[in-house]
């Protein structure tokens, strides 16, 4: 089952967890070197880790005792484009078709 956008919103609506997806932009991190650019105990970064999981944000791999961790790019681009739906986007993708008349205009 895909996770809903409720749970994506939830997973954004913390700083931490928004500095984590920004720090996984540049490239895949171990759960370690994460934690080690955070001022907060392992069940702490534990939570926010399994949160953007949750969500699917997060992609994970095992390598021996390491967790890798990074961005689930395709979650990411659905809620950009979701986003920019929401602010009139997809006006520009249609081509301008839906452009809305100015009160008082003659065409």
């Amino acid at each position: 089952m895909a996770p809903s956008s409720n749970e994506a919103f939830k997973a954004l609506a913390d700083p931490t967890r928004r500095e984590i997806l920004r720090l996984l932009g540049k490239g895949e991190m171990t759960a370690g070197n994460l934690a080690e650019r955070f001022d907060m105990t392992k069940p702490t970064m534990s939570h926010h880790f399994s949160v953007l999981k949750e969500a699917d944000l997060l992609t994970s791999r095992r390598e021996g005792q390491t967790i890798w961790y990074g961005l689930n790019t395709t979650v990411v681009q659905d809620l950009m484009a979701w986003a920019m739906d929401l602010i009139g986007g997809d006006a520009q993708r249609d081509g301008d078709h839906t452009t809305a008349k100015k009160p008082g205009s003659k065409s």
